[in-house]
C-alpha cells in the first residue's frame, strides 16, 4: 500500500509539473515563446550562458561544435534533441555515419549545461531547449549576431542511426540540391545560404573534401577541382595529402576561422569554399547574388542569419506525448 502511494505522489507531481509547464497540450504545432519559462525557470539563459561562456574559455571548438549539433539535430526528427541520446549498442543518431564526426565539446556543452539548470530547476528545462540556446550563445560569444531564442520544445522519444541517411547536407551537394532538402524544413534559398555562412567557423576532416582534391574527374582531364583557387588547392594538398589519416581537419575559413563574420562569402568569391556545397552556392546563378550581398554586408548577413536560425528552432518541434523533458541528455526517461 505504501509503495502504491509513493509512486501515485510520484505521477502526481510529474502531472503537475507538466501542467505549469503547458506540456499536456495534444499533438499539433508547438507553442514556442521566449518567455516561455519566465515563471518555471527565469534565469535558464543566465545559465546556459555561463556554462557556454567556462567551456569557450577551455577551448574554441566549443563553438563549431554546439552549431554544428544544432544543425545535425534539427536536420533529422526536428529540433529534439534526440541527437544527444548515447546508445550501448551504437544505434543512436549519433551513431550515425554523418554524425560520427560531431566533435565531442558539443555534446559536452549541453550535458554540462543540463547539469547546471537542474541544480535550480529540476525537471522543467528540456535539452533541446538548452541546445538551442547554447547554438546562439555560441555564435555571440565569437564576434557573431544576438537573437532571441523561442522556447518551449520538448525532447524527442526517438533516436535510431538509420534515420539520418539523407537528411543531412552532404559536402558534394549542388546549390538546387541543398535549396530542396531546406525547402523540406520550411527554410528559403536565402535562409540555406545564410546557414550556410556557419561555415565560416570551425574545421572539416580531409576526407570530406579531398575527391576535390585528387578524384575530381569531371571530365576535363583534371584531377582537381577547377573551381579551387590554385594556390588554395595546394595549400589543402600539403595539410591532406593522399593517404591522410581520417583524423586530420583543417579550418573551414581560411581566413578568418575563429570570428563569426561574413569572411566566408568572400572566400566563394574567390575559389576558396572548402566544400563541393560551399563554392556551389556561388558558381549557381540562383544562389549568387546572396552570396554578393552578404560578402559586402556583414549587417545583411547577420539579420538573415538570425531570422534562418529561428526558423531552423521551429523545425519539427515536439508536443504532447510526442516528447518529455529529460533529466539526463544522454538518455531517454525510464
Amino acid at each position: 500500500m505504501e509503495k502504491w502511494r509513493r509512486r501515485c505522489g510520484h505521477l502526481l507531481g510529474v502531472v503537475a509539473v507538466a501542467l505549469a509547464a503547458g506540456l499536456m497540450l495534444p499533438s499539433g504545432e508547438a507553442r514556442l515563446s521566449p518567455d516561455y519559462y519566465r515563471s518555471m525557470c527565469p534565469d535558464v539563459e543566465a545559465i546556459v550562458r555561463a556554462v557556454v561562456a567556462k567551456k569557450v574559455k577551455e577551448t574554441f571548438v566549443t563553438v563549431p561544435a554546439t552549431l554544428r549539433l544544432f544543425f545535425h539535430d534539427c536536420f533529422v526528427e526536428g529540433c529534439d534533441a534526440s541527437v544527444v541520446i548515447a546508445s550501448r549498442d551504437n544505434d543512436a543518431e549519433k551513431d550515425a555515419p554523418d554524425n560520427v564526426s560531431l566533435a565531442g565539446d558539443g555534446f559536452d556543452t549541453v550535458v554540462r549545461a543540463k547539469a547546471e539548470v537542474e541544480k535550480k530547476c529540476p525537471g522543467v528545462v528540456s535539452c533541446a531547449d538548452i541546445l538551442a540556446i547554447a547554438a546562439r550563445d555560441v555564435v555571440s560569444m565569437s564576434s557573431g549576431p544576438h537573437w532571441t531564442v523561442e522556447l518551449g520544445r520538448l525532447d524527442g522519444l526517438v533516436s535510431k542511426a538509420g534515420n539520418v541517411a539523407g537528411k543531412l547536407p552532404g559536402p558534394n551537394m549542388r546549390a538546387k540540391d541543398l535549396a530542396a532538402m531546406f525547402a523540406k524544413h520550411n527554410l528559403a534559398a536565402l535562409d540555406m545560404v545564410a546557414l550556410s555562412g556557419a561555415h565560416t567557423v570551425g574545421f572539416a576532416h580531409c576526407t570530406r573534401f579531398t575527391d576535390r582534391l585528387y578524384h575530381h574527374g569531371a571530365g576535363d582531364g583534371a584531377p582537381v577541382d577547377p573551381s579551387y583557387n590554385p594556390a588554395y588547392a595546394r595549400q589543402l594538398m600539403d595539410a591532406c595529402p593522399p593517404d591522410v589519416a581520417a583524423d586530420i581537419a583543417v579550418n573551414m575559413d581560411p581566413i578568418t576561422p575563429t570570428a563569426f563574420d561574413n569572411a566566408y562569402y568572400a572566400n566563394l568569391a574567390g575559389g576558396l569554399g572548402l566544400f563541393t556545397s560551399d563554392q556551389a552556392l556561388y558558381s549557381d546563378g540562383a544562389s549568387r547574388p546572396a552570396v554578393r550581398d552578404f560578402a559586402k554586408n556583414q549587417t545583411r548577413f547577420f539579420e538573415a542569419f538570425k531570422d534562418a536560425m529561428v526558423k531552423l528552432g521551429r523545425v519539427g518541434v515536439k508536443t504532447g506525448r510526442e516528447g518529455e523533458i529529460r533529466r539526463d541528455c544522454t538518455a531517454f526517461n525510464e
